[in-house]
């Protein structure tokens, strides 16, 4: 869909380069133990200077967002920030290019309740798919074996009991999260965090890992059955994929006739 990269050439002529640094995608990389105070690339070292596909990152995030005219946008917590600036890029267009018009609509932030989800290996971090050990992770395709190795090594402490406590035992706190959050709904799920850790107080480590395998396989379950399904059907995938494709573009399409008549073009 080619109006994704239109439109974020037209946004990152109003984009403030002061609000792209000070962005989390950004400032990670720059703080990292990897990085230098210099900015020069060191041929003898290897290291690699900054690139603007990531500097600039926030405001295709943006296009994507904005040409489909999206009014609300689930999104984790570390992803928040780039729906803030979503909603500068509508209104820095709107207010400077459109004359005052909701040409671009600012979208609204919605929340899980589950707002991170963290590391099994390293449970003060968030988890994520792009980690180098894969026991540091999940994966809704994941199967029960699979599950029960990843949680059995899953960090935890030497503390007997089970508490919610994020700040004094993070991984124990990690794995009740996890089990709250994907109890959520069922009939005699707990009200919170605590409620489900009072109910585990007195398991070994070792049982609860048992048991947040249970609740993790049970919700996992149905989607990766479900996934697997799918993925036999090529024909089935291919018209999902056009079908997808084409109403993408004629969503697309609306928003850039408004946004080439604001601009001019």
């Amino acid at each position: 869909v080619s109006a994704h990269s239109e439109l974020m050439w037209i946004l990152s002529c109003q984009a403030s380069m002061g609000y792209l640094s000070r962005m989390t995608q950004w400032k990670v990389p720059l703080l990292s133990p990897s990085s230098t105070s210099s900015t020069t690339p060191s041929k003898s070292t290897g290291e690699k200077e900054p690139k603007l596909g990531l500097f600039s990152y926030p405001v295709l995030q943006a296009a994507d967002i904005l040409v489909h005219r999206a009014t609300h946008v689930p999104v984790g917590e570390d992803q928040a920030q780039h729906l803030e600036f979503a909603r500068e890029c509508a209104g820095s267009f709107n207010h400077a290019v459109a004359g005052g018009r909701t040409v671009l609509v600012p979208p609204d932030t919605i929340l899980s309740p589950a707002r991170r989800v963290m590391s099994l290996t390293q449970p003060t971090k968030k988890m994520s798919k792009s980690d180098a050990n894969p026991k540091s992770r999940i994966l809704i395709t994941d199967d029960r074996e699979a599950i029960a190795k990843k949680l059995k090594a899953a960090v935890t402490d030497s503390v007997e009991g089970v508490s919610y406590e994020p700040e004094a035992r993070p991984g124990v706190s990690n794995l009740v999260e996890a089990m709250f959050h994907l109890r959520a709904g069922e009939d005699g799920a707990p009200a919170d965090c605590d409620e489900l850790a009072r109910e585990c107080e007195g398991m070994t480590m070792r049982a609860l890992k048992e048991c947040a395998t249970d609740v993790v396989d049970a919700r996992l379950a149905p989607i990766r059955e479900r996934y697997h399904e799918l993925m036999q059907d090529d024909a089935a995938l291919d018209e999902v994929k056009e079908e997808g494709a084409r109403k993408a573009r004629e969503s697309a399409e609306r928003t850039m006739r408004m946004v080439r008549d604001a601009v001019g073009f």
